[in-house]
């Protein structure tokens, strides 16, 4: 009996003893998951995970919902101290990477492995990154969302019928479709919208960021007339920058600029008094000469807005829009600027800008042209995720732009170590630029060959010597 007894015990010890690490896994719980914005400057994403045993690793993956060359994921190891229960936070400092306009989603999710080699990844989040100083109010229909928190109901309703207005006139004229319902958020002056975003000119009235379709414009109820012009200029870019989003495009400015003015309607009239001065005197700056941006000097800025709305729109008027929409394809697809252009109409950009003089009475250009800018592909970040870069800047006088689609290259993660100088506070992690890589290559080749070509010579005599003590020791030998 005592010896069953025994054995029994045994039988229920190496029982508990097995036991024992499957009561203890427990399996992985995040009780704790949130993102605090403190807009505009950062987002912090925490999160407090448990387990039954020490918790090894936590990764967060974040990014931002925007168009894209393909899915882009950022991954960065927030530090903590392994133990069942670990608290784990990491901030994205916007003042670092540079801003994401009001409106953009951000998207987060966490990975936790522990002990036992478990993993467990946390459903996929997200939050709008957007002031809550301000009580904003929503309008919607007709693909555009209005969002707005000042001059009342009336001076909203009446912005979103101009926005769907101008979706309408700018599919019937220029042929342009929205592929997806249009953002807009309308702040009560200029100084609201520049203290809503990071880094933008001081003269900045409107930004349009066609990656994200989202437009922001600071309107004060006095300035209606101005913002519904302006809404219908930024909608075109926005509708320009999705038709023509690319990693390897290059869309000139004045071809850009033109195309948003006559979305906008054309031009006002000081407008038109500075196109006929410049007619009168012959002073219009040369077509290629706005391949780039725009001057920040007010009269030769909007003399560029208004030399490129008379040029696109007599590409429009004498060859028809079709013709137009081909060049954008084209550009789109990577041809450059000169090659677009024969392809399409049969001459190069000084040839254009010879046919809209002849159009207007101007006599040909003396002399030549300003060299055109290289038509190099869309900027690839080297922080992930990017989208600081406005699509287009809008101010009433004058109206400097620049563009970017922010498009970044295939799916690729970034993982970024935790620093021991700022634990838990950073920007997106940096990588390295397809033309960086290049540079690197070259110099790894370069290094390659001088070290050939010095150790050829080293090795051959080298083996000439040993060559020759060997033969002399044959002789003695002999």
């Amino acid at each position: 009996m005592r010896r069953k007894w025994i054995g029994l015990l045994l039988v229920l010890l190496l029982l508990g003893a097995w036991a024992l690490p499957v009561a203890a896994q427990t399996g992985i719980r995040v009780v704790e998951n949130q993102a605090a914005l403190a807009f505009p400057n950062s987002v912090t994403f925490s999160a407090l995970a448990q387990s039954g045993v020490p918790i090894t690793q936590v990764a967060l993956e974040y990014g931002v919902d925007q168009l894209t060359c393909g899915e882009v994921i950022a991954r960065t190891f927030p530090e903590f101290t392994s133990a069942p229960s670990v608290e784990a936070s990491w901030t994205w400092d916007m003042r670092q990477s540079g801003s994401l306009p009001p409106g953009a989603r951000i998207w987060w999710r966490w990975q936790i492995t522990d002990a036992s080699g478990e993993t467990y990844q946390t459903p996929t989040q997200s939050v709008i990154w957007l002031d809550d100083i301000h009580d904003w109010q929503t309008i919607s229909g007709g693909n555009v969302n209005l969002h707005y928190y000042h001059g009342g109901e009336a001076f909203g309703n009446d912005l979103h019928t101009a926005a769907v207005e101008a979706l309408t006139r700018l599919a019937r004229e220029v042929g342009l479709q929205p592929e997806a319902p249009i953002d807009l958020y309308i702040y009560a002056d200029t100084q609201d919208l520049r203290d809503a975003i990071l880094y933008e000119p001081s003269w900045a009235g409107g930004l349009a960021f066609p990656e994200h379709s989202i437009v922001i414009i600071g309107i004060a109820p006095a300035d209606l007339e101005w913002g519904k012009r302006t809404e219908a200029h930024e909608i075109t870019h926005v509708l320009v920058g999705n038709l023509t989003f690319s990693c390897l495009g290059f869309i000139p400015t004045w071809l850009n600029e033109g195309l948003a003015m006559v979305g906008e309607g054309g031009l006002e009239d000081y407008q038109v008094a500075l196109f006929e001065r410049a007619l009168a005197e012959d002073s219009f700056p040369s077509l290629r000469s706005l391949s780039g941006g725009f001057s920040e000097e007010s009269d030769r800025a909007n003399l560029s807005y208004a030399m490129s709305y008379s040029v696109v729109n007599f590409l429009a008027e004498e060859y028809g829009r079709q013709r137009l929409n081909n060049l954008l394809d084209l550009l789109t697809h990577g041809a450059t600027l000169d090659v677009a252009l024969e392809t399409v109409y049969g001459f190069d950009v000084d040839g254009l800008e010879n046919a809209w003089r002849e159009s207007i009475g101007a006599p040909p250009r003396a002399g030549g042209a300003a060299p055109t800018l290289a038509a190099t592909p869309t900027i690839v970040p080297t922080i992930v995720p990017v989208s600081g870069l406005p699509g287009a800047v809008t101010n009433p006088t004058p109206r400097p732009t620049s563009t970017s689609s922010g498009a970044v290259p295939a799916t690729q993660v970034v993982e970024q170590a935790p620093t021991a100088a700022a634990p838990g506070v950073s920007g997106p992690p940096f990588g390295l630029s397809s033309e960086t890589m290049t540079i690197i290559q070259i110099g790894i080749i370069c290094m390659v060959m001088a070290t050939i070509v010095v150790a050829v010579p080293i090795v051959a005599t080298y083996s000439r010597r040993n060559r020759r003590k060997h033969s002399r020791k044959e002789k003695v030998q002999e």
